[in-house]
């Protein structure tokens, strides 16, 4: 997304066309708030959490999604369980396949008088009003576009002039993540909705990570869905200037959907998901929930305008205030990995601390952001010089028996997009906040934050893995303290790389442009 922004915005901010836009939005509309619907014992899910917290007081239980198809079955399952309310809230939604299978269930638990609540943000939808009003004219589903375009065209032409003239509120997106089903139940990470994100993908597929949470830490995660839900940019479909909606697109709906479930059934992805259904059932109800005190954090949804915007708005001064309880280690796992100056410096004096610090991010060969690689080799080697150790992923990394679900890619290549940290031996995180300028200054971001042995270790092990030579490659320092090379292992020898691994010149030279352009804080 940050490359496609940015080439949009230099190019609109040369045309100069931002006086030339109109609204959609309907002057008179009203907009009716709603709230999380408490939870019913007579509810499946509900008496499911009872269950499983049986004997753990008021502690948090967790279960890590690590595995990409456990991840879409879970918010499969959850749909299909819930008896009075789904709420989701998601950065992107594709239509793609897994997309429309999660959308044929939303929709089926619609059918059965489930209230569910979808929150998007806009900068994936626009062009898609047809198909998001018939589905929003539905009498149980509605759905809400967070930091909306108000014209919705979906040309370049319009997109341009839009970004031109409203720029500071626009480049503002909505990167939260959580599905809450009967208030009961939450999943909460990194993972948006689409093929890529469910090992689903025939190119690429994102190595993620999600967890499933059942206890307190539930309600308030729907505590800051209404916050959202009911905030100022969060605008019902309804409030923009529509033609009439077509009585039977939603039938077409329904049979695209229906369509797309029974091909994803004839392909070997429907193979994996029935396998992995079938281990969740042996494992049974009990099985990988971890416990502990859980708390979690969101920004506060004015965070994306630029006219109320304030620090108390954002959570990143309180993970800051997290690592800064660290004794012994900090791990971080981050796609894209932009620290800035005091970013470099405040690592650095943890380690004058005495505190390691491992750090595991995309290679260049394996990220989706050419630019944010390049702001992020500029500080490589001050990281290094400090005694941070640095791991890139892979793109083609090793899919053996232990690693291929974390890695979530059983075809193409694979591409970082976890965002977990770890400290010391019981407290870790996991959510959407990526640990660059955009994430902390720009977009809205949530997360949960976990007091847990069991946990952390779950996570520790994972980042184990994931550093491993057979999946990524530890950057080091050159003797002249300036430059950098990477190590790794293949075929049982030590290879050594001079410049980034499996890219082309061509490929470096482009990425090295970047550096050129002061764009570091819209990263």
């Amino acid at each position: 997304m940050c490359a496609w922004l940015i080439r949009l915005c230099a190019l609109v901010a040369v045309l100069g066309l931002g006086a030339c836009t109109h609204s959609d939005l309907r002057p008179d509309y009203v907009r009716q708030p709603s709230t999380t619907i408490p939870a019913h014992a007579d509810a499946p899910l509900v008496a499911n959490s009872a269950h499983l917290s049986a004997g753990h007081g008021d502690e948090t239980g967790l279960r890590l999604l690590n595995d990409s198809v456990d991840a879409l079955l879970a918010r499969i399952v959850l749909a299909d369980r819930a008896k009075y309310s789904i709420d989701l809230q998601y950065y992107l939604f594709h239509s793609d396949a897994t997309g429309k299978l999660l959308a044929q269930h939303l929709l089926a638990a619609a059918d059965r008088g489930v209230r569910v609540r979808v929150l998007l943000d806009d900068l994936d939808k626009l062009g898609k009003d047809d198909v998001l009003r018939a589905l929003d004219g539905h009498a149980h589903l509605e759905i809400r576009l967070f930091n909306p375009f108000h014209e919705r065209k979906s040309s370049f032409w319009s997109m341009g002039k839009q970004f031109a003239g409203d720029f500071g509120r626009l480049n503002r997106r909505m990167h939260n993540k959580t599905f809450i089903a009967d208030s009961a139940m939450a999943v909460v990470g990194g993972r948006n909705i689409g093929d890529e994100y469910f090992d689903a993908s025939g190119t690429s597929n994102f190595r993620d990570l999600d967890v499933l949470t059942v206890g307190p830490v539930v309600a308030e995660i729907g505590q800051s869905f209404d916050s959202y839900w009911n905030s100022a940019p969060s605008t019902p479909l309804a409030a923009f200037r529509h033609g009439p909606v077509d009585a039977d697109k939603l039938a077409a709906i329904r049979k695209t959907l229906a369509e797309n479930a029974d091909e994803m059934r004839r392909t070997r992805y429907a193979d994996d998901v029935m396998a992995r259904a079938e281990d969740l059932a042996r494992e049974g109800p009990t099985g990988k929930w971890a416990w502990g005190t859980a708390t979690y954090l969101a920004d506060d949804p004015d965070k994306v305008d630029p006219e109320v915007n304030r620090r108390d708005l954002h959570m990143a001064p309180r993970i800051k205030a997290w690592l800064d309880t660290a004794q012994k280690q900090i791990l971080l796992v981050s796609p894209y990995f932009v620290p800035g100056d005091k970013g470099v410096g405040y690592l650095a004096q943890k380690r004058t601390d005495g505190i390691e610090v491992s750090i595991l991010t995309n290679s260049l060969a394996s990220t989706d952001a050419g630019n944010v690689y390049a702001a992020y080799a500029s500080y490589r080697p001050k990281l290094l010089a400090a005694g941070v150790q640095l791991y890139e992923l892979k793109p083609d990394a090793a899919h053996g028996k232990t690693q291929k679900r974390f890695i979530g890619s059983s075809s193409g290549s694979s591409s970082l997009h976890a965002k977990a940290m770890i400290v010391d031996d019981d407290h870790a995180f996991v959510g959407s906040m990526n640990l660059d300028p955009r994430s902390g200054n720009l977009n809205t971001e949530d997360g949960v934050i976990v007091t847990s042995p069991a946990f952390a270790q779950s996570l520790r092990d994972l980042f184990s893995l994931a550093t491993t030579p057979a999946v990524s490659y530890q950057v080091l320092l050159k003797a002249d303290g300036k430059s950098v090379y990477w190590q790794t292992m293949e075929n049982g020898e030590t290879v050594i790389f001079e410049d980034s691994p499996r890219t082309s010149a061509w490929r470096r030279f482009k990425v090295g442009l970047t550096r050129m352009l002061p764009i570091e804080g819209l990263l």
